[in-house]
C-alpha cells in the first residue's frame, strides 16, 4: 500500500501545481496595480480613503482544488505491496474498476462540468474585481479634483470678500454723490415742470376753446348736410312709392307701340360673324354666375341663341326667355330650351308682377327706342320680388372703339346708352345696390390701343361692353 500512497499523492502535488499555475495566468490577465486585498476583503487604492468591498476568491479556489482532486482520484486503484496475493487483488480491484468505468463516467462528466463552472465564476468574479478597483481609482480621482476644486474656492473667496468690501464701500460713495446730484436736479426739474405745465395749461384752454367753436360749426354744416340728404331720400321714397301705385299706361296694356322693324336679313348669320360664335359668348356670361347663384326664377329677354339659358340650366335654375325672332326662338326650342317669341312690352307687364327674382337683359337696351327705355326699365323692377336681380349689359359709349368697330355694324341699334343714365332709370324705377362693371377690354380685339399712354387708354379706351346690376329695393 506504500507505492500506491505515494503515487497518489505525487499527483495530488502535480494537480496543485497545475491549478497554481492557472491561477497565476489569471492574476496575469487581470492585473490591478496599487489594489491590495486585506483580511476582511476591502480593495483600498494606495492611501486614498475611498474603499471597495470585493469577494475573496480563495475559499472558493480551495474548494476548486479539493474537486479536482477528487475528479483526479475517481476510478484509480490504489497500490499494493508485492506478492501473488496482493498482485491477485490489485488485478481484482482493476478488473471491477474497469467493470464499474461505466457507471461513474455520467459522475465524472458531471464533476468535470461542475469545476468549469466554478472556474466561470471565479473568472466572472475576478473581473468584477477588477471592474471596481477601476472604479475606485476613478472615483479617487474625482476626489482630489474636487479637494482642488475646493481649495481654490477657499482661496477665490477670500479674494471675493475683500473685493466685495472694497467695492461696497466704493458703491456707497457713489450712491451718496449721486443722491445729493439727483436731488438738486430732481427740484431743477420740478420748478421747470411746473412752469411748463402751467404754460400748456393755458395754451390747453385757448385750443380747447378754438376746438369747441369749430366742432359747433362742423356740427350744425353736418346736420345740415344730413338735412338735406333726408330731405332728397324721403323725397326719392316717396316717389318710388307713387310710381309703385300708378296704374300701367294704357299704351303699355291695350297695344304695343310699334317698333322699327328690323331689316330683312339673316339675323343668326350676322350674329354669328358680328357677335362671335356661341362658345365665344358662353364664357363671356360666365361672368354673371354669382350673381344668379341663388335665383328660383329668371326671365332672359332677348334670349337670342339661347347662351345665358344653357347657363342657368347648367346651374339647375328655372329660367325663361323671351325673343323677337323666330329663329332665335326656334333654336333654343331646339335645345330644349324654355322660350317663345314675344315683345318684352308686351310679355313684361301687370301678369308678371313679382314673378321673377332675376331678370337678364344682354345687348338690348341699344335696341329700345330713347323714349321707351324708362318704361322698360319701370316694366323689369314691376315683374320683379323684392330683393331680386336685374342684369344689362351693353356697349359702353366711354370706350371710343365700340364707334370704330361694331356699335353701326348693328342696323337696328338706335344709340348707346351712357352708364350715368342707366344707372339713374334703375334708380328711379326702385333699384338700388347698383354695381357696373366694365367688359370686353379694348386693347383685346384692337391691339394698336396698346400703344397709347395708360392714362388715356383707360379713360377712352376701357372696355367695350359694360354690365349694370342692381336689386330691387
Amino acid at each position: 500500500m506504500a507505492p500506491e500512497a505515494a503515487n497518489d499523492s505525487d499527483k495530488r502535488e502535480e494537480l496543485k501545481a497545475i491549478i497554481e499555475a492557472v491561477r497565476q495566468r489569471v492574476r496575469a490577465r487581470y492585473p490591478a496595480p496599487g489594489v491590495t486585498t486585506g483580511s476582511n476583503g476591502d480593495l483600498s487604492h494606495g492611501s486614498e480613503p475611498i474603499q471597495v468591498r470585493v469577494a475573496d476568491l480563495m475559499p472558493i479556489a480551495h474548494a476548486r482544488d479539493a474537486a479536482q482532486s477528487k475528479i483526479a482520484a475517481i476510478g484509480s486503484v490504489n497500490p499494493r505491496a508485492g506478492g501473488p496475493i496482493n498482485a491477485a487483488i490489485q488485478f481484482v480491484k482493476k478488473a471491477i474498476a474497469r467493470g464499474l468505468r461505466w457507471f461513474v463516467r455520467d459522475q465524472i462528466t458531471f464533476n468535470s462540468e461542475a469545476v468549469a463552472a466554478i472556474e466561470t465564476i471565479i473568472e466572472a468574479l475576478n473581473e468584477h474585481n477588477y471592474t471596481l478597483a477601476a472604479l475606485a481609482g476613478h472615483a479617487n480621482e474625482g476626489l482630489q479634483e474636487v479637494k482642488d476644486a475646493r481649495r481654490l474656492l477657499e482661496e477665490q473667496r477670500v479674494e471675493w470678500d475683500r473685493r466685495v468690501t472694497t467695492n461696497e464701500i466704493q458703491f456707497l460713495r457713489s450712491v451718496a454723490d449721486f443722491q445729493g446730484a439727483f436731488q438738486h436736479r430732481t427740484t431743477l426739474m420740478e420748478s421747470n415742470f411746473r412752469e411748463i405745465v402751467k404754460a400748456q395749461h393755458a395754451d390747453y384752454l385757448g385750443a380747447l376753446d378754438r376746438a369747441n367753436i369749430d366742432i359747433q360749426k362742423k356740427l350744425w354744416a353736418d346736420l345740415e348736410k344730413i338735412r338735406s340728404e333726408y330731405g332728397r331720400l324721403i323725397h326719392d321714397e316717396l316717389r318710388v312709392i307713387r310710381l309703385r301705385q300708378l296704374p300701367t299706361p294704357a299704351s303699355a296694356t291695350a297695344q304695343p307701340v310699334a317698333a322699327s322693324q328690323p331689316p330683312a336679313l339673316d339675323y343668326t348669320r350676322f350674329a354669328f360673324r358680328f357677335r362671335g360664335p356661341e362658345e365665344q359668348v358662353s364664357r363671356t356670361e360666365d361672368f354673371y354666375r354669382p350673381f344668379f347663384a341663388d335665383r328660383t326664377n329668371v326671365l332672359d329677354i332677348g334670349c337670342g341663341r339661347g347662351e345665358f339659358l344653357e347657363l342657368m340650366r347648367e346651374m339647375g335654375i328655372p329660367a325663361k326667355g323671351i325673343d323677337l325672332g323666330t329663329e332665335s326662338v326656334a333654336q333654343c326650342l331646339d335645345k330644349g330650351l324654355q322660350a317663345e317669341v314675344a315683345d318684352l312690352f308686351t310679355f313684361v307687364g301687370p301678369s308678371t308682377e313679382g314673378e321673377f327674382d332675376g331678370i337678364f337683359a344682354s345687348q338690348i337696351v341699344e335696341h329700345i327706342e330713347p323714349g321707351r327705355l324708362p318704361e322698360m326699365i319701370r316694366l323689369c323692377a314691376r315683374s320683379l320680388r323684392r330683393g331680386g336681380v336685374l342684369a344689362m349689359e351693353t356697349p359702353n359709349p366711354d370706350c371710343l372703339a365700340i364707334f370704330a368697330t361694331y356699335f353701326y355694324l348693328d342696323p337696328t341699334h338706335t344709340r348707346p346708352v351712357p352708364r350715368q343714365l342707366l344707372e339713374f332709370y334703375m334708380e328711379e324705377a326702385g333699384i338700388g345696390f347698383i354695381e357696373v362693371h366694365e367688359l370686353s377690354p379694348a386693347v383685346d380685339a384692337i391691339p394698336e390701343i396698346a400703344e397709347l399712354p395708360e392714362g388715356f387708354r383707360k379713360r377712352f379706351f376701357g372696355g367695350m361692353d359694360y354690365a349694370i346690376i342692381g336689386r330691387k329695393l
